[in-house]
């Protein structure tokens, strides 16, 4: 077949057709070609009977109007009229149909299931668990906090916030934070020991006492 100029190769086309037609329409066109006789070169052929994979797509629930996608068919099969696709043609179809669904994330289907029938599952199991997360967020934000028992204590946070050592160290969000804070925290009270004890040893030696040993 000869290549007009500037169009990719048939089937690297009909792939690329392919992955950008929306999810539910591969899926639904999965299970068209596989309960209809799928024709190239027409919309349906009343004299066949076939369609082609759009119109089987739509027939199945998977309704888009992507018409690059006939376009994409016509230029693999090389149909200039009607006539039943090969079964060569609608396995790569339904190959690159697979191999797109699979990118998606959906996993091989079970034995005896197609594999549009495992995505509608998976998805399905997927919308019943993000309700029922959905659920239990709910139901947990509508619990009331229990009521803190009363201990007779009062709060004097206003009261002694500018007192000596009334608040040791200030809270943090991040560890490292934290860390530093009781880094500075410990080597002030170090100071603050040191300073006291040379204190003492001033007032003993002005006393007249013994000093430490």
């Amino acid at each position: 077949m000869k290549f007009r100029k500037g169009y990719r190769r048939p089937a690297e086309r009909l792939r690329r057709t392919v992955e950008a037609l929306p999810l539910h329409s591969r899926e639904a066109m999965l299970r068209g070609i596989d309960t209809n006789r799928i024709i190239a070169g027409a919309y349906a052929d009343p004299h066949s009977g076939g369609i082609c994979p759009m119109l089987a797509a739509h027939r199945n629930g998977g309704r888009t109007d992507l018409s690059s996608f006939a376009i994409a068919w016509d230029f693999f099969t090389g149909a200039k009229r009607p006539r039943r696709a090969t079964c060569r043609e609608v396995a790569a179809l339904r190959g690159y149909l697979e191999l797109s669904l699979m990118a998606e994330g959906i996993e091989a289907p079970a034995a005896g299931e197609s594999l549009s029938d495992a995505a509608a599952r998976i998805r399905g199991e997927r919308n019943a668990h993000r309700a029922s997360a959905l659920v239990a967020d709910a139901l947990e934000s509508s619990h009331e906090r229990p009521a803190l028992t009363p201990t007779g204590e009062r709060d004097r946070t206003t009261e002694l916030r500018g007192s000596d050592r009334w608040a040791w160290i200030r809270p943090a969000r991040r560890l490292d934070t934290y860390r530093e804070r009781v880094a500075a925290a410990s080597e002030e009270h170090s100071e603050q020991a040191a300073e006291q004890l040379d204190r003492a040893d001033q007032v003993e030696k002005a006393d007249g006492s013994p000093g430490r040993v």
